[in-house]
């Protein structure tokens, strides 16, 4: 099935100067590229973004992580696109991801694994919604 997802270059990555590697695995993998933009997230735009974590114990350090450097916000689209991202990007916490997956390869622990993608269905459909109008999706 065809679908699209949100990904995000979180700001560790960038600073590593790996936003050509990831983008070049998801390209490899099959996937699209059909919106990206480099943007810096304020703190309230990081925090609307992960409200849904508002009442988690991590919730301020990764409001404060995410909008401390520059990311870049992607539109992913191909086949079992959701699966397809989650299986490249590997396990939420980088200690336990698998070398070859981009966690593995670029995080560092939990907060500081390179990464963001869309769960599921819906959540997909509200992140991309969030960064992105549909002009801007190719």
């Amino acid at each position: 099935m065809l679908e699209r997802t949100l990904s995000i270059i979180k700001p560790d990555a960038v600073q590593k100067r790996v936003i050509g590697e990831i983008l070049r695995r998801f390209e490899a993998a099959g996937l699209r590229i059909a919106a990206a933009k480099m943007l810096r997230l304020s703190p309230d735009t990081a925090a609307r973004f992960y409200a849904v974590h508002r009442e988690r114990p991590f919730y301020q350090d990764l409001v404060r992580f995410m909008s401390s450097g520059p990311v870049l916000v992607a539109v992913l689209e191909g086949e079992n696109a959701i699966a397809r991202n989650r299986e490249i990007m590997g396990p939420t916490d980088s200690t336990k991801a698998p070398k070859g997956t981009i966690r593995g390869d670029f995080g560092t622990d939990v907060e500081k694994n390179a990464v963001h993608g869309s769960d599921g269905p819906d959540t997909a459909k509200w992140e991309i919604a969030f960064f992105f109008s549909e002009s801007e999706i190719c």
